[in-house]
């Protein structure tokens, strides 16, 4: 019963929300390493991604990443459903009207997110699984087309203005920011999604040039 009303509450979802998306981040890191290995060549890339696919723990991690996307997505829907309720409320307005463009856009951003990741699985992962094709030139091949090399980037750009408010948000959704921690969990937070942006896409156009 408890758990059940903590779940339904505002505070239960957000909380919900700040714990995968702290998972998801820390997946972005490790897919991010897989792929920096592309310039290192076919060889080691292919290794790369051989060892993912044969190891039992990713493996079992792949359920529970596909688990945290989807409850993602649900609990961020629904506290946007929420948040539009409350919109006749005089305290929700005043609150709105001094949040951030990336709180206000979170919605959207996740949305046009989901999408890529649609486009992304459609393009990648399922090609990786079923086709016999080495996996490096996949890749490379995906990344010489001018239009999909376009909707990375911007797709990645995107993510980063999601993460922005996002990294900041899941620690304060849990407890562990305050005033002093706060100033230092923006600075990580501004790092965390340049370099999780600009290493996939300088990938991307490197390969593209290249």
């Amino acid at each position: 019963m408890i758990h059940s009303r903590f779940i339904k509450s505002s505070i239960g979802k957000k909380t919900i929300m700040a714990v995968t998306g702290i998972f998801l981040m820390s997946f972005l890191l490790l897919h991010l390493s897989v792929n920096l290995c592309l310039f290192y060549g076919e060889e080691s890339f292919n290794n790369a991604v051989s060892f993912m696919r044969r190891n039992i723990l990713v493996k079992i991690l792949e359920y529970v990443l596909a688990s945290g996307f989807i409850i993602h997505i649900i609990f961020g829907f629904l506290l946007h459903i929420r948040n539009n309720k409350s919109k006749g409320n005089i305290d929700y307005a005043i609150k709105n009207t001094t949040s951030s463009f990336g709180s206000r856009t979170m919605i959207y951003t996740g949305f046009l997110i989901l999408c890529f990741l649609i486009i992304h699985l459609m393009n990648f992962m399922i090609p990786m699984k079923y086709k016999h094709v080495s996996d490096y030139v996949l890749v490379i091949s995906l990344f010489k087309n001018p239009i999909y090399t376009f909707i990375y980037v911007f797709s990645f750009f995107v993510l980063g203005f999601h993460l922005n408010h996002g990294f900041q948000s899941s620690f304060q959704s849990i407890g562990l920011s305050n005033k002093k921690r706060l100033f230092w969990i923006r600075k990580l937070g501004f790092f965390y999604f340049w370099f999780v942006c600009f290493g996939f896409c300088i990938i991307a156009i490197w390969f593209f040039f290249h």
